[in-house]
């Protein structure tokens, strides 16, 4: 048999293919290292992300507000026939108005009342007292008897007399003043045209009164320019404008 005779090059490097064999591996294997150890440190060093917690979304067309989450007041306010339900004031709050004790309101209102009525009296304006607190008893009678005598519905009848339980004259805050030099306008509208309303309007703020039922008042009531109210104090002023849910 012919000899095959190994070349040159290749008889004096026989080691060569076996050391090419070992490297390739170890190179893989060291790209496959160094790749897990930049993972980690990739890792350690990004910050992670941490989850938020779940965010509450807002009702349509309201913004984002921690006020949201409060109820919202309710201010239907609760009325028979227009007027609103008061309580009546004890008798021991109670003070006379004039000197023969007919008339009576609480205390402070009695007072401020008294040094109004002077005031008008020093410009020769005569404030009269018409009426001042009611029981229920009596606001029954103004309301069902004058609505029998008068044949009128309740509706109609309530433009003009709240039903008992529901007139400012409970609280002892409110009363119906009239000019004493013109009894003829007492409880009428042409009571606007008298003296005794001119100064009413100018002077009434400065001792804490104001008329309950002006022209177009929220509450439909007639217009009553005689009927006038004190809020002069805490207690006035939360009967009278305190939300009634």
């Amino acid at each position: 048999m012919e000899e095959f005779e190994i070349p040159e090059a290749i008889r004096e490097h026989p080691e060569s293919p076996k050391k090419l064999g070992f490297s390739l591996p170890l190179l893989a294997g060291g790209v496959v290292f160094l790749g897990i150890v930049g993972f980690i440190l990739v890792s350690l060093l990004l910050p992670t992300e941490k989850p938020s917690p779940t965010a509450v979304t807002p009702p349509a067309n309201q913004p984002e507000s921690p006020t949201n989450n409060k109820p919202k007041p309710d201010k239907t306010q609760v009325n028979l026939l227009g007027h609103l339900p008061y309580d009546v004031a004890p008798t021991s709050t109670l003070a006379p108005v004039t000197a023969d004790g007919s008339f009576k309101m609480r205390s402070v209102a009695a007072q401020k009342f008294q040094e109004m009525q002077a005031a008008a009296k020093a410009e020769g304006v005569n404030l009269a007292i018409i009426s001042a607190f009611r029981d229920l008893e009596t606001q029954e009678q103004l309301f069902f008897g004058v609505k029998e005598q008068r044949s009128q519905d309740a509706t109609k009848r309530a433009e003009v007399s709240a039903p008992p339980g529901y007139s400012e004259h409970h609280t002892g805050y409110a009363l119906d003043i009239g000019d004493g030099n013109a009894p003829a306008t007492n409880l009428e509208t042409d009571f606007a045209k008298t003296a005794a309303f001119r100064w009413l309007e100018q002077n009434a703020l400065k001792y804490s009164f104001e008329m309950s039922f002006p022209p177009d008042n929220k509450q439909g009531v007639s217009y009553e320019p005689w009927h006038w109210r004190f809020v002069g104090d805490r207690d006035s002023l939360e009967t009278f404008y305190k939300v009634r849910n």
